[in-house]
């Protein structure tokens, strides 16, 4: 059944943003910081988490931010998180943080005037693997390892991805950096997972295949067709897995565009942009029930 909710997102609304930074973990020696873009308006607004990229071992979370603003000057809470990096963190400890991030953004949902009624999560390349595992296992004890306090009965499913050249099969990936002796693409994938067997574990393409009981929310994936950091057969072969599955999967291929092309200014990003605006406005307000 589909389920109409209270909340909109309008492609061709504008509103002013304002940005604030607050700490969502603070433990074992560390600080995770969040920035939320707020559209300056009454609301409230649904939300939106960003992961960001770099291969899981370096990158931050103001990488993306003309997309975080763009997306919310339409009327949207958009929360970009920073999160341990390998090697220092290897696997899961991303997708731990990530976790915690989403549980934390929706008990705080109110201070913030978001409408929970619809909650996704985006993510660029390494993000966007990180993204889709949680999405995937938002139950995983693996992946609900650090305690929110008073966020008990929280959890940290989202209603839609929007995935950026995303990494959606660690395993093949590294084979394929292994392949044109890309060294530091090797080791950053060596430094994140260890062993190729968790390369294997953690792998949204792999779990599919293997027919995990998984949740598959609404996908839009955003790619370049001469990105040489994602070979193309990657994002085909899930697209089709995803749909295999039964789950609802938009590819978009840009043209001539290489990896990470929509955080730079040009007609390709504007077109992004546009495609992902509309995604959101037919995601928010249904969700599947």
């Amino acid at each position: 059944m589909v389920k109409q909710q209270s909340v909109s997102y309008d492609p061709t609304a504008r509103y002013d943003v304002d940005a604030s930074d607050v700490v969502f973990y603070k433990g074992q020696g560390i600080e995770l910081p969040m920035t939320i873009f707020r559209p300056r308006g009454e609301g409230p607004f649904p939300a939106l988490m960003r992961v960001h990229g770099g291969a899981w071992n370096v990158g931050k979370r103001q990488a993306a931010e003309s997309i975080d603003r763009q997306i919310a000057e339409c009327g949207m809470v958009v929360a970009a998180i920073d999160f341990r990096l390998a090697p220092a963190h290897p696997y899961p400890a991303q997708v731990q943080d990530t976790n915690l991030a989403v549980r934390w953004l929706k008990l705080h949902a109110a201070e913030y005037s978001i409408d929970l009624a619809s909650f996704g999560g985006v993510g660029d390349s390494s993000g966007g693997h990180t993204m889709f595992l949680n999405a995937m296992r938002p139950d995983d004890p693996q992946y609900t390892a650090l305690s929110l306090e008073g966020g008990e009965s929280v959890d940290a499913s989202v209603d839609y991805i929007i995935a950026l050249w995303p990494v959606l099969d660690p395993y093949t990936r590294y084979f394929y950096a292994r392949g044109i002796n890309w060294s530091d693409k090797i080791d950053q994938h060596e430094g994140y997972f260890l062993t190729t067997e968790a390369m294997k574990q953690a792998n949204p393409q792999m779990i599919l295949e293997r027919g995990e009981d998984v949740l598959t929310p609404p996908v839009l994936i955003i790619q370049g067709d001469t990105d040489d950091n994602i070979p193309r057969y990657i994002p085909l072969m899930f697209a089709d897995a995803y749909h295999g599955a039964g789950a609802s999967v938009q590819l978009e291929w840009f043209p001539g565009m290489p990896h990470g092309f929509a955080i730079r200014p040009g007609e390709e990003s504007h077109r992004a942009i546009g495609i992902i605006r509309e995604f959101l406005a037919q995601q928010v307000g249904a969700t599947q029930e």
